[in-house]
């Protein structure tokens, strides 16, 4: 037995006089709350663009976890046995529609995994659109700086400007749906590494939407300063 699968199980042991057969399944979730908590410290430095290298890290760091998941309920092992509700964690979308079909009990289960996924995924690409028009009207509204090349040259500035923000406008419009290729992963994943999925996911939206709000709040306190010290 891996560490991995021997930390989840003993998680799963805890909770299940709580949750009964579906302990494994939040045993998961916890996990993968743990795993986030760890790499919050980057997640952190890259939101603040410290290091470039600090926005591939905690992807990167993922991957290992996720293939241990995958891994560990894909394979024998006694991580096998156990359900969320009725849809085993091994068990696949293509499973789920072998037994019972997409209202059967298990299909419901993927059903409501799938409806979390897509909730998650529309509240990043709102908040991913709406990040990427705040970004386009910061450009078009700073001031744009013009070398010696470009005294007399008025328009070159103002095209740029204008290349900027329609590619920021581009870019808003697809990367955000991008979250959304998270379903296609979930539906042929076991359905334990959808769960992993769905949480980091929902945490990485979270984590960054709160990031924002405590940045947005130290540029107000720092704007009020400035302005009473004035």
């Amino acid at each position: 037995m891996s560490v991995f699968t021997r930390l989840v199980a003993e998680l799963g042991r805890l909770l299940e006089p709580v949750l009964a057969e579906s302990a494994t399944a939040a045993a998961i979730v916890l996990f993968t709350v743990l795993v986030r908590l760890a790499l919050h410290p980057l997640n952190r430095a890259a939101f603040r663009g410290a290091t470039p290298v600090a926005g591939c890290l905690p992807v990167l760091l993922q991957l290992p976890v996720f293939f241990l998941m995958y891994r560990a309920f894909s394979s024998s092992g006694e991580l096998l046995d156990h359900r969320l509700f009725a849809a085993p964690l091994g068990a696949r979308w293509s499973d789920a529609l072998g037994q019972g079909g997409l209202i059967g009990a298990q299909g419901l289960v993927f059903l409501g995994l799938f409806a979390a996924i897509a909730a998650v995924a529309a509240w990043s690409a709102v908040r991913g659109r709406r990040a990427a028009a705040m970004a386009a009207a910061a450009a078009a509204a700073a001031p744009v700086a013009a070398g010696p090349r470009a005294k007399g040259k008025p328009g070159v500035a103002a095209e740029m400007s204008a290349g900027q923000q329609e590619m920021l406008r581009k870019l808003g419009g697809v990367l955000p749906l991008l979250s959304f290729g998270t379903l296609i992963t979930a539906a042929v994943v076991p359905l334990a590494a959808g769960l992993y999925l769905v949480t980091t996911t929902a945490w990485s939206v979270a984590e960054r939407a709160w990031l924002q709000y405590r940045k947005e709040g130290q540029e107000a306190a720092a704007d009020g300063l400035e302005r009473s010290s004035l």
